[in-house]
């Protein structure tokens, strides 16, 4: 077999398997904004897969709208990367104005820069800008990765955004290095097809591996909280008793860049089981919602308190333990669905 036939086999097997995943998280996790976004990477992928082309080539006009549709995917890529590992990440205008500048940019890459003799400079340009986009994934799953509370998505999404962004980096410097090439470079195209064949072969084996609702959040009258042996149970009541008296008592939650880490020391169980406690027996899946949780309460107990009328929200929300006043309004809203200043308006009117 030759060079492009296996090149062509590899492609069309992966684009299969694409298809196949992106039908499987639709069907089964449309309704949740992480779920969409896979849909969304998966079908961005699959266009990648039929347009990947290393060194230059003339584009046909029909094949520049699939290669900014495959550019713009590394920016579905980030998004998918902050709304699976952040439970509260919403989608905000200006992340479709990015996806929508980056394949507008890329269009016209295809279709006027590069066959303008630029050839070099602009896949060089659009490979730089996946380059970006790929550090701030890995970034987002670094610094989230302490404060994860599902172990299976914490071993699970590392290996996602560890592969996907090992083939993207590599796929990125292949570019870049064949760029300007007057001929296709056969040998570079089929080994970045097998990689891409094997790296999407292996995403889907480890999400078959796990459960979906492990990966992707779920409506919360659809969790289910673990519900242990007596013994364990009565141990692990104590042991949140315990949490709580710290939450509630000394309101740890206020100080400065608590840890996970920092509780389990104080209530001297190693971290994973504190972990496993507050994901499976109070129902939260990320450690900050867990804190800002209890901010949030201690917050709407000020702000309905008639004698702190004229104390000012920021005042309210540092001495709660926020560090500024926007995460804690978009917190406050995204739990109350009003605003601080709101809900302490409804609160004097109603007294």
């Amino acid at each position: 077999m030759t060079l492009a036939a296996t090149e062509l086999c590899l492609r069309a097997a992966t684009v299969a398997l694409l298809l196949v995943l992106a039908a499987s998280m639709f069907a089964d996790f449309r309704k949740v904004l992480a779920g969409r976004l896979a849909t969304g990477f998966a079908l961005g992928s699959a266009a990648h897969a039929v347009t990947a082309s290393i060194g230059a080539a003339p584009v046909a006009a029909w094949h520049a709208p699939l290669i900014a549709l495959s550019t713009g995917n590394i920016v579905v890529f980030w998004l998918f990367t902050r709304a699976l590992f952040d439970d509260a990440f919403r989608l905000r205008r200006w992340h479709l104005l990015t996806w929508a500048a980056v394949v507008a940019f890329s269009f016209v890459n295809c279709m006027w820069i590069a066959p303008g003799g630029n050839a070099r400079i602009a896949i060089t340009m659009v490979n730089v800008l996946v380059l970006v986009f790929i550090a701030l994934a890995v970034v987002q799953t670094i610094t989230s990765w302490s404060v994860d509370l599902v172990e299976r998505r914490r071993r699970v999404r590392v290996f996602i955004v560890a592969a996907s962004a090992l083939y993207g980096g590599l796929n990125a410097l292949l570019q870049i290095a064949f760029a300007g090439s007057a001929g296709r470079a056969e040998w570079a195209n089929t080994l970045n097809a097998a990689m891409l064949a094997g790296i999407v072969a292996a995403i889907a084996w480890a999400m078959m591996r796990v459960d979906g609702a492990d990966l992707f959040t779920v409506p919360a009258e659809a969790v289910v909280l673990v519900k242990p042996a007596a013994a364990e149970e009565a141990a692990d009541q104590r042991l949140v008793d315990a949490l709580m008296r710290l939450m509630a008592d000394e309101r740890i939650y206020r100080q400065d860049n608590v840890t996970i880490g920092m509780l389990a020391t104080r209530l001297k169980i190693p971290e994973y089981r504190l972990r496993r406690l507050i994901n499976q027996r109070l129902g939260y899946r990320n450690f900050n919602v867990f804190l800002n949780n209890h901010r949030i309460e201690e917050a709407k107990a000020a702000l309905a308190d008639p004698t702190q009328a004229e104390v000012p929200v920021i005042t309210i929300a540092m001495d709660a333990g926020f560090q500024s006043l926007g995460p804690f309004n978009r917190a406050f809203k995204a739990t109350t669905g009003v605003t601080p200043t709101e809900y302490r308006r409804l609160k004097a009117s109603a007294a």
